[in-house]
């Protein structure tokens, strides 16, 4: 499931900890075992990415500490405009061509497809994510609210870059963070350069697409809803 943490500060310490690094580079490594909210949690390894697996006890905990930083995020300084369509802005590095559309399809964590086929005629929003990411839990809850808003005039989901052995731990996650919109899962070979969307350096990373399946702005990083709005804006 998530990572309990103990406040503002862990939260910060956390999202520090995992937003500048590159999926591929990270090797598996174990977390330590320990409790939150008086329940045991469980240590593993999802996809070479430290997780940690808590009992729905310490969902409370994962809440206040999602609030808190996304209490941090809004009180924040306001973040400049984003790049030009078809940059991404971790390194300026050029998308894959945008007059074709993108073909994609991942594992779905249940019966709704996540792929470039299924999304064909909508502006379509796609998030990929780690479990024990706390920014990549602010993005998800972000867009939860903007799903709530647009219905089905836009396709949402997340990416999970998990293997399907971890399923538990990510239906747990969506659960958590009440996603109601598509889930799939992907493994490491989504991130890389020959990937459908080009690099994954880092979680979270947001893909937006027109309604033909081309590629529109690629963002790593936390997208605020306004920023996700200008983009999608005309779609």
């Amino acid at each position: 499931m998530l990572p309990a943490t103990d406040g503002a500060a862990s939260a910060r310490s956390e999202a520090r900890r995992f937003a500048g690094v590159a999926p591929r580079a990270v090797a598996p490594r174990a977390v330590a075992a320990g409790t939150a909210g008086g329940r045991a949690v469980a240590a593993g390894t999802a996809g070479g990415w430290a997780v940690a697996v808590a009992s729905a006890g310490s969902r409370a905990v994962v809440a206040s500490s999602l609030v808190a930083l996304l209490a941090l995020v809004a009180c924040g300084p306001k973040q400049a405009d984003g790049p030009a369509v078809g940059v991404s802005t971790k390194d300026g590095t050029p998308l894959p061509s945008s007059d074709k559309a993108t073909l994609y399809a991942f594992d779905p964590l249940e019966d709704r497809a996540v792929s470039s086929e299924v999304h064909r005629g909508k502006p379509t929003v796609l998030v990929f994510v780690t479990t024990g990411d706390l920014i990549g839990q602010a993005q998800v809850s972000y867009l939860v609210h903007m799903a709530k808003n647009d219905g089905d005039s836009v396709n949402y989901a997340v990416v999970a870059l998990h293997p399907r052995k971890e399923i538990v731990l990510v239906d747990a996650y969506r659960s958590t963070l009440g996603v109601e919109f598509p889930v799939a899962l992907a493994g490491i070979e989504a991130t890389g350069a020959s990937g459908p969307f080009g690099e994954i350096p880092a979680v979270p990373t947001v893909v937006i697409l027109d309604r033909e399946g081309r590629i529109v702005w690629k963002h790593t990083g936390l997208a605020k809803n306004d920023e996700l709005r200008g983009h999608m804006r005309g779609l």
